[in-house]
């Protein structure tokens, strides 16, 4: 019988970056397939931020913890190769959550077949969870309208360029915070945002309040850091918040203080955080949502692609440093 390469989660991280101890990489035997399964040989696995909370021991989080010893949990791409499955045949395109692993035996629960004809890369990057995500946070939660400013942290990321292009359509003015120069031209210039703020190197309050004259109307949070303070202090009454992610604070013990909540009395703010597991049956309306504006050539995307399975454990620190180019996958 033939074997396949899987990671397994042995270890809880500690704060900093992930150490590649906490991880354990096995050969195990390609499975047999029983009925009502499918086996499914994964072509390329998506990192996301979100992986640092499903290490972490929370049991109270949006969704349980990866427990030790088993697969470490993510969403891939990948091809039917055997199935005893009503729904689905041998060759069928397929996305889902299916791990740190070279081969996914499944039920079928939570896999969907792929009904788009784009390559690999751009269904991780636009319609697996990055576009879902942006569509939930943006559409549903934020309920953007035309003329309004939006700020969006993490703009050059999976999820903050989706959101920020989709706002650019919709009308609104984009102002994306990112961590260096290379990604603020990119957001500007190839993206179409209206400004960028390197919280870096720019005089973060100063350059907020050169690039949103008129106030801030919607926010949309994937990073936490101390963008948060400037933000808060130019929001226009009724302002909406939508908390998305915290990676500024994923890798540290204890969370850095927030804002005041003054500002949430005096301007009425509504702040609203959100995860996807709890809008995972709502994928079918979501892509319906998201599809015209991939259609409409309205996003762009660019994916920094790791090659082979044990890559993934370094290429989790790249979202604390800031290094990945794009959505950050793995091809196996």
């Amino acid at each position: 019988m033939s074997q396949y390469k899987a990671i397994k989660l042995v270890k809880r991280p500690q704060p900093g970056p992930v150490s590649k101890d906490i991880f354990e990489i096995v050969e195990l035997d390609r499975p047999s397939v029983d009925d009502g399964q499918i086996l499914i040989k994964q072509t390329h696995m998506s990192l996301d931020p979100a992986m640092f909370g499903w290490m972490s021991p929370d049991k109270e989080s949006y969704i349980p913890p990866v427990e030790l010893g088993s697969v470490m949990r993510s969403s891939g791409v990948g091809e039917v190769v055997a199935s005893k499955h009503p729904d689905f045949a041998e060759g069928d395109r397929v996305m889902g959550m299916m791990g740190w692993q070279e081969y996914a035996l499944s039920d079928g629960q939570g896999i969907n077949k792929v009904q788009t004809d784009a390559p690999d890369e751009m269904v991780l990057s636009v319609f697996a969870l990055p576009g879902l995500t942006a569509t939930q946070g943006l559409l549903n939660v934020g309920k953007p309208k035309q003329g309004e400013t939006l700020v969006v942290t993490g703009a050059a990321g999976s999820v903050g360029s989706i959101v920020g292009q989709m706002a650019k359509a919709d009308g609104l003015s984009v102002i994306g915070v990112v961590g260096s120069d290379e990604k603020a031209e990119w957001i500007v210039n190839e993206l179409g945002f209206d400004g960028a703020v390197n919280y870096k190197t720019d005089d973060i309050p100063a350059k907020l309040a050169e690039l949103t004259p008129n106030g801030i109307d919607l926010y949309f949070e994937n990073t936490g850091g101390p963008i948060q303070h400037a933000v808060m202090g130019r929001m226009n009454a009724h302002g909406r918040i939508v908390v998305c992610g915290m990676i500024a604070d994923y890798d540290k013990e204890q969370p850095s203080p927030g804002p005041s909540w003054i500002p949430i009395i005096k301007k009425r703010l509504t702040i609203k955080g959100f995860t996807m597991p709890d809008h995972f049956d709502q994928i079918p309306t979501l892509l319906k949502q998201l599809t015209p504006y991939v259609t409409n050539g309205d996003i762009k995307y660019r994916a920094h692609v790791l090659e082979g399975l044990e890559s993934a454990i370094e290429g989790l620190n790249m979202f604390l440093s800031g290094e990945n180019q794009g959505k950050l996958l793995v091809k196996l």
